[in-house]
């Protein structure tokens, strides 16, 4: 069996998917690092990017694949080979989170595994939930708070709606600085003021490419925002925080709790 999509193979690994009576996880994408088992599986490449040669190399019997998985081309000549491709939804909500547990614990024929993942999770989820509900971060008001994917140059790209940072943002009782766009577009300066944002988050791995915190409240604009004149950035894991994995109670408790610093 091949993952791609880290979201993934932190389910099949948490399934106990890695070896079953049926399957043995034999390699994955570049997107799956979690956990540390999954780092050192043979990599095929990045899940957009991916060669049918590289994968059918590792003459698997089923790849279960993100929707990102691709290109088309060799995700198609992966199934003429008669490879089984089981593929999953990235909806950005607790719910496709429990369709990818039930859906790989189907796949791997580990139900009873299955059954009681999901029922820790919402156990899990609800704790979440509550933990969230009895703080708004920063105050009474929810903060503001923009994300930024990554950093080239002078100019940011930031997350708008129908993103996983938009959704985390939410979930952690925040609201997104950015507001009237989908999916992502570069930051302008005007923007950003009239965002004004109390709290930047990045990912660590973005915020180590742009040179730490100090770099990048430096850039032109963030310098004269709440957050940046607090110095307020929240980094996490980009996986944990954007991954959509059995892992998003323990993420939105993270983050949320990471606000309320911030912002306390």
């Amino acid at each position: 069996m091949v993952v791609i999509g880290g979201a993934l193979a932190e389910t099949a690994f948490a399934l106990g998917g890695a070896e079953t009576p049926r399957y043995r996880l034999v390699g994955a994408d570049t997107t799956c690092t979690y956990p540390d088992a999954a780092k050192r599986l043979p990599k095929v490449g990045y899940q957009r990017a991916l060669s049918a040669e590289g994968l059918l190399s590792l003459r698997p019997d089923l790849v279960l694949a993100s929707a990102e998985a691709g290109p088309p081309a060799a995700i198609a000549q992966v199934k003429s080979a008669g490879v089984t491709v089981t593929t999953f939804d990235e909806r950005h909500d607790v719910e496709s989170v429990r369709a990818k547990i039930a859906g790989i614990a189907q796949a791997l024929d580990v139900r009873d595994a299955g059954t009681a993942l999901l029922q820790r999770f919402d156990r899990d989820w609800q704790a979440a939930r509550d933990a969230v509900a009895a703080r708004v971060p920063g105050g009474a008001q929810p903060p503001r708070v923009l994300f930024v994917l990554n950093h080239t140059g002078n100019q940011a790209l930031v997350a708008g709606q129908r993103t996983a940072a938009d959704a985390m943002i939410r979930y952690a009782g925040a609201r997104n600085a950015m507001q009237g766009f989908d999916h992502y577009k570069p930051l302008t300066t005007e923007a950003l003021a009239v965002a004004a944002p109390d709290v930047v988050l990045i990912s660590d791995e973005g915020l180590a490419a742009v040179g730490g915190r100090a770099a990048l409240l430096a850039t032109p604009g963030f310098g004269a925002t709440p957050a940046g004149r607090a110095q307020r950035v929240v980094s996490l894991d980009a996986l944990f925080l954007l991954g959509f994995g059995p892992r998003l109670p323990l993420a939105v408790t993270t983050l949320h709790r990471r606000l309320s610093d911030a912002l306390a």
